[in-house]
């Protein structure tokens, strides 16, 4: 059976970006694969310097995964802070990690050139990654295509270990599901926080209408046929849509009559329905903090004790355990 593993930072409430990006994809997986899933609030310290809200999005990060049904009987779900092991692997990977490796790293790039302070937490990121994944020796990650290149990162390091001191590191795959590798925003932009562009999960219903009643369209008129594959509406739609249900909604598209209002009215309904059960869910664990507390404290137990054996042979290999 396959190890997957995957993480998601707590910055903030969870949009359907995020759900069909990687939540629901976990999910899956859980009941066909050894799955490892983690809140990654090392990671987001690199955007979020405030404690309170930190710790504050960490917890309900657990709790909104939990609320979608990632089941902890299933799978190893912790928070990466509770596992210590990867900050020492992280040195470890970070003493044969060139510069010039992660001087290529776009998303360092990007994420300055957007205003986000330049920080040696930002220009590492990709080595904490690679810890955070070669530890638990993961066979597949499944990452957007704006994280692909970290994962080739965790492989040249892994490759690089292998070589220096022995096979120690399972190479890991990068998944990229091309149906969903980039979910649009209200505006067409990959739907973002920071953006402003965001449809949240465990919203109201008149901020939910709100969010999709401003959508961007174009100015076709309603009695012309439309294009599907170039609208945003359609974009996020055929999300919460079957096959059947989408090849549908795309002759409505090219036949011509149809109001993107309509449209709207529809997708408010799709995504209310949808996520109902899991509103329940995440009222349910908001009142109960302990339980949810008690769930990540098992799950740390249980990936420390998964990394443990990997963390030994490291320090084993590179000289670290002389006693």
């Amino acid at each position: 059976m396959k190890r997957i593993l995957s993480g998601i930072q707590p910055s903030g409430a969870f949009h359907i970006g995020n759900y069909f990006g990687m939540m629901q994809k976990m999910i899956q997986y859980q009941d066909e694969s050894d799955l490892f899933c983690f809140i990654a609030n090392y990671h987001a310290m690199t955007s979020l310097s405030e404690g309170p809200a930190l710790a504050r999005g960490t917890f309900e990060a657990a709790a909104a995964f939990l609320a979608l049904g990632l089941d902890p009987a299933k799978t190893t779900f912790w928070v990466q802070s509770d596992v210590p092991e990867v900050q020492e692997l992280t040195w470890v990977l970070s003493s044969l990690t060139p510069m010039g490796l992660l001087e290529r790293c776009h998303s360092y790039k990007d994420k300055v050139a957007r205003g986000i302070a330049a920080n040696h937490g930002l220009f590492a990121y990709p080595v904490l990654m690679a810890a955070d994944i070669l530890l638990f020796q993961s066979d597949v990650v499944p990452v957007g295509k704006d994280q692909k290149q970290h994962l080739e990162v965790a492989r040249d390091l892994a490759i690089k270990f292998n070589n220096a001191f022995g096979d120690t590191f399972v190479v890991p795959e990068a998944e990229i599901d091309d149906e969903v590798a980039v979910i649009p925003g209200t505006d067409g932009q990959k739907m973002s926080k920071s953006y402003g562009n965001a449809i949240y999960i465990f919203t109201d219903k008149p901020t939910l209408k709100k969010a999709v009643m401003a959508i961007v369209t174009d100015a076709t008129p309603v009695e012309a046929p439309k294009d599907p594959d170039t609208c945003n509406l359609y974009a996020i739609t055929r999300l919460f849509l079957g096959a059947e249900e989408r090849a549908a909604l795309r002759e409505r598209y090219q036949t011509g009559g149809l109001k993107y209002s309509d449209v709207k009215k529809e997708l408010i309904e799709l995504i209310w329905t949808t996520f109902a059960p899991h509103r329940e869910r995440w009222d349910h664990y908001l009142a109960n903090p302990g339980e949810v507390l008690r769930i990540l404290e098992e799950g740390a137990e249980k990936a420390r004790a998964a990394a443990a054996p990997t963390l030994a042979d490291v320090r084993k290999r590179v000289g670290l355990a002389y006693r």
